[in-house]
């Protein structure tokens, strides 16, 4: 008789074969949330480890490398791939050009989102993609339904890649004659694709401010951000109701992202223009058509952008104060930008609103806002505040800098948990356990506070209701 054979740990059998099962369906045991969270945690991790490698640094003025610590480069992966535009180091100086490609490709694959990527990787090796995955992508994109989401991620990927090569198309107009055609064309294609998809990322030193007045830059810039940071389904619907009014009609949704959009920009542009009009730091030397195009400019890159063409370093606080609201609101579901969201910001105060007039619903364009809605709204609001506020304490726990002020790293935990990429000049004078906070905020801020707490919490399976209560006083 003849001995047993030994196991073996090959995916062909035994433990071996269950072991194998168990990796390739692990993907599939995730819900939705844990896969977007984990997908980002692994593609920073990665981003850092090409961003630490040396033949991504840039070289000093004896031929040496610049050096770069992990966490400056964990950081600058995370500010990338959670399009925000923080930095501890200077892009144009630390990192050479192939530096520079991992940063410009990690902000791509992060404003699309890494699971939309790999849908369409795929759909182009025509593997079949289930159900559970088109819920995935369509959490991850803002899509409605799951039922139609691999055409929508055909139309955003060909959408995103025409405006954003026309956009680099345009800025070669002003960055070939100043930088030669090589270099030209490359920095005009970083800055369309950083402005796309919201990530604030530029190649110059003090970011755009040499631009302030260049209405071909600011123009364009101002335009992507506002393309990539409204959202594909509306613009999809706003272009197929441009087309055939009769049959493709504007969505309730898309009338509130453009009212939104719209009232805020103005609310901004009006900020600068009144408390910096008279700056000597900032508008006040301008011109009056230069100070109405850094106006608009400052208050369309707030909206989660983060390039700046005026220093906020030397801001009133009046501006500063209106410019860290309009940070945490942020840009609109399914864009690129980052934020509590256009639409969870006029649920939470039209709800009250209607709370405060004694009506029992809450409506938008005639229509009722259904109360899951006013509850995910109010739940999105209530812990983002709560996430802010902590990370805030942390902060000013760590800081021992005496020039670094409260409104200081006020802004800087804002910017980092909207994505926003704007600072005060602040930033790389914070010290490493400073440096981790932000970068959890840009991470939390990047997938949502509530898509985090949604992936770590278990389904609540108590079937006991209790009755309510009259009692209660609220207020």
């Amino acid at each position: 008789m003849k001995p047993p054979l030994p196991l073996r740990s090959s995916p062909g059998t035994g433990l071996g074969q269950r072991a194998w099962r168990r990796i390739r369906a692990l993907p599939s045991d995730l819900s939705p949330p844990q896969l977007i969270a984990l997908t980002f945690a692994l593609g920073i991790l990665v981003g850092a480890l090409l961003l630490w490698l040396p033949f991504t640094h840039g070289l000093n003025a004896d031929g040496s490398r610049r050096p770069v610590n992990f966490l400056h480069a964990l950081f600058t992966s995370t500010s990338a791939l959670c399009v925000t535009g923080l930095n501890v180091l200077d892009p144009a100086r630390d990192f050479n050009r192939w530096g520079q490609l991992v940063i410009m490709l990690l902000i791509q694959v992060g404003g699309l989102g890494i699971i939309t990527f790999g849908t369409s990787f795929a759909l182009l090796s025509r593997r079949r993609v289930n159900f559970t995955e088109r819920l995935r992508v369509a959490q991850q994109v803002g899509a409605l339904n799951a039922g139609g989401v691999l055409s929508l991620i055909r139309s955003i990927f060909l959408y995103t890649f025409v405006i954003e090569l026309a956009g680099a198309a345009l800025l070669a107009l002003r960055f070939v004659p100043l930088e030669g055609w090589r270099d030209g064309l490359f920095y005009a294609l970083f800055h369309s694709v950083s402005a796309f998809n919201n990530a604030g990322f530029a190649l110059y030193s003090n970011n755009l401010m040499n631009f302030v007045g260049d209405p071909l830059v600011s123009g364009v810039i101002a335009l992507l951000i506002i393309l990539g940071g409204t959202g594909f389904l509306v613009q999809m619907n706003v272009v197929a109701h441009l087309i055939d009014p009769r049959r493709h009609r504007l969505m309730v949704h898309s009338k509130l992202v453009l009212t939104m959009m719209t009232v805020l920009l103005t609310v901004g542009t009006l900020t600068y223009l009144i408390f910096e009009w008279n700056n000597p730091a900032t508008l006040g030397p301008l011109g009056v058509g230069t100070k109405l195009l850094a106006s608009f400019f400052q208050s369309v890159t707030t909206r989660t952008a983060g390039f700046n063409t005026l220093d906020y370093g030397v801001m009133a606080f009046p501006t500063l104060f209106i410019t860290i609201l309009l940070m945490f609101i942020g840009a609109n579901p399914g864009g690129t930008g980052g934020g509590i969201k256009t639409s969870t910001f006029y649920v939470m105060t039209a709800s009250a609103w209607s709370m405060v007039r004694g009506r029992r619903d809450t409506t938008l364009f005639r229509r009722r806002i259904d109360t899951d809605t006013v509850l995910r709204a109010m739940t999105v609001g209530l812990l983002s505040i709560g996430l802010v506020n902590v990370m805030f304490l942390l902060l000013l726990t760590f800081n021992t800098r005496t020039d670094v002020r409260f409104v200081n790293l006020l802004f800087e935990a804002v910017s980092a948990f909207a994505t926003v990429g704007l600072s005060m000049n602040t930033t790389p004078l914070l010290n490493a356990p400073q440096h981790v906070i932000l970068i959890l905020l840009m991470f939390l801020g990047r997938i949502g506070p509530l898509t985090f707490a949604v992936a770590f919490n278990r389904p609540d399976n108590v079937r006991v209701r209790y009755p309510a209560d009259k009692e209660l006083l609220i207020g």
